[in-house]
């Protein structure tokens, strides 16, 4: 949502529209606001996750999220040191289904969810303290990729 390496200047016409939209304000929008991509955390609905943790089943509360706001043209990335998370499976086995690219981030193996990614990136790891150490790079790496590639 917001520059990672570099700065992301709006185009021209996008802050013409800011300017135009608030004498007062817009100036300060058009030049402070940076361009964007639209994520979200799947973790982050408390209320979904709780709600349909209650009345369905808790390890399909990503997958309903993932269902309902997953679209084709969207990427979800899953996570799971050891790739055999339920929670994760079925999210990723939901967006498969409803055309969402899926990329997945686990240790050596691949667990289980490799089978329902289209792109696997399994560090060379087996114990969970080593994954985590080695997923940061890879996030640190995967940001500025798509940073470069939408942003250049």
């Amino acid at each position: 949502m917001k520059g990672y390496l570099r700065p992301r200047k709006l185009p021209a016409d996008a802050a013409a529209r800011l300017r135009a939209a608030d004498p007062a304000l817009g100036p300060t929008l058009a030049d402070s606001l940076q361009g964007a991509l639209p994520a979200l955390n799947l973790t982050a609905g408390s209320a979904l996750l709780s709600a349909f943790g209650n009345d369905v089943k808790p390890e399909l509360a990503y997958a309903q999220a993932a269902w309902g706001l997953g679209r084709r043209g969207d990427v979800l990335l899953g996570i799971s040191t050891s790739g055999n998370a339920a929670n994760v499976r079925a999210a990723l086995a939901a967006c498969r289904a409803a055309g969402v690219t899926t990329v997945g981030l686990t240790g050596r193996t691949g667990g289980r969810m490799a089978g329902l990614c289209d792109v696997l990136v399994n560090v060379p790891a087996d114990r969970t303290f080593e994954i985590q150490e080695l997923h940061l790079p890879v996030y640190h790496c995967l940001c500025a990729m798509v940073e470069e590639r939408f942003f250049p």
